[in-house]
């Protein structure tokens, strides 16, 4: 299994991104996927996570400006950021939880992709 995250750039204070992390591979479900993020010299941390059947969660620091979803026919899932500020500046990583064809859930990791907000 594989997950191959995108959208990640260089936007403006108060501009909009999204991104998209696609799973992939001998799949038989995706539970709990998210997003974390990792900021230069801190930890990483939860932004927003989504279930297969649509309830999400957020951090504090980014409600009201980031939206969670998903497409279960594809296996994706998408985080819209509006508004964004300075501090979002990170590397976000997408997650998902995927029980296989063997039928055992493993936890999987996207490779990142770095969201840059500055003027």
């Amino acid at each position: 299994v594989q997950l191959q995250a995108s959208g990640g750039g260089l936007v403006q204070p108060g501009g909009s991104l999204r991104l998209s992390c696609a799973a992939s591979g001998s799949i038989f479900r995706v539970n709990v996927m998210g997003w974390y993020r990792q900021a230069p010299g801190k930890q990483r941390e939860l932004v927003a996570t989504i279930t297969s059947d649509g309830s999400t969660k957020y951090a504090d620091s980014v409600k009201g400006r980031f939206t969670i979803s998903r497409d279960n026919a594809k296996n994706t899932v998408y985080l819209q950021m509006n508004a964004l500020k300075p501090e979002d500046t990170a590397v976000y990583y997408c997650n998902a939880a995927v029980i296989d064809r063997t039928f055992k859930e493993r936890n999987y990791w996207g490779q990142g992709t770095l969201v840059t907000v500055s003027s």
